[in-house]
């Protein structure tokens, strides 16, 4: 049997097929263009400098169907510690200055919520029902992933729609779960939140000017998998260093996770400013 797994965060569209253990990671997103992301820009740029530290506060929203997809005190309680130590550069990157406050867990036997994919009925209803907090709550939804390792909203979306910000994962991608090293040491919900506080996948745009917003993540002209030593895909005096493949925002294994840089963390601080303040 095979499964699209991926991370849809409304952006770049790539889909792959893998098997229900899978070996990479993918996103399928909606589309932004070039034009819309530099009037962002423009906006952020209006806060540039203004950013801070910031405590978040979470909500766990665990959908089930029936006896499929329970999820664990402990196992949530060891997600929230996955969230804490990467942001705050316990694995070995930035220290992002935010941190993340369980402020409550609900569960919700539904089999239909439990399949949603992007996008659907089943999304919507479920948010609309479920969500807590404003703009500066982050809602993780957890699932089967309709096919997806996890999507996310961004900052500038939620004034137009409030009730579909948030994070949808894959339960099985919280620590422990049957992915192992690859995709089940919590960094999915990680990945997601990143996008959810502003940040754009490394290989955005791929070899331009532009590429995802941020100086200090070199330039990558396409996702990376597993944990590609040395791998190089936008060589150029303009386009100087390896690809980012240990930052957040790659494709690559859990395992080879471990960084976020400082121009990241500039971006989700402006983010948080703009748009979740």
């Amino acid at each position: 049997m095979k499964r699209t797994l991926v991370c849809a965060v409304m952006l770049f569209t790539t889909t792959a097929l893998f098997a229900d253990n899978p070996h990479n990671r993918s996103c399928a997103t909606r589309q932004m263009d070039e034009t819309t992301a530099t009037a962002l820009e423009k906006v952020m740029a209006q806060n540039a400098g203004r950013g801070h530290a910031s405590t978040i506060p979470v909500w766990f929203h665990v959908i089930t169907s029936g006896a499929s997809g329970q999820v664990s005190d402990g196992v949530i309680k060891d997600q929230m510690k996955a969230l804490n130590d990467t942001y705050l550069g316990r694995t070995g990157g930035a220290f992002t200055g935010f941190d993340f406050t369980l402020d409550g867990v609900d569960r919700t036997d539904n089999a239909v919520w439990f399949s949603m994919t992007p996008g659907s009925a089943a999304e919507a209803q479920a948010k609309a029902a479920l969500r807590k907090g404003g703009a500066d709550t982050l809602n993780i939804y957890t699932t089967e992933g309709g096919g997806f390792l996890g999507w996310a909203t961004f900052p500038s979306w939620y004034a137009g729609n409030p009730s579909d910000d948030g994070v949808v994962i894959d339960f099985r991608s919280m620590p422990g779960g049957p992915y192992g090293a690859n995709f089940s040491l919590g960094y999915t919900a990680t990945h997601e939140a990143g996008h959810w506080l502003g940040l754009y996948h490394t290989f955005q745009y791929g070899c331009t000017p532009f590429n995802d917003g941020v100086v200090d993540t070199p330039a990558e002209k396409s996702p990376a998998s597993g944990c590609p030593i040395g791998r190089d895909t936008c060589v150029s005096k303009q386009q100087p260093g390896e690809d980012p493949i240990h930052n957040f925002m790659d494709y690559t294994f859990d395992s080879c996770y471990f960084e976020f840089t400082q121009g990241q963390t500039d971006r989700m601080q402006t983010a948080w400013v703009t748009y979740r303040q």
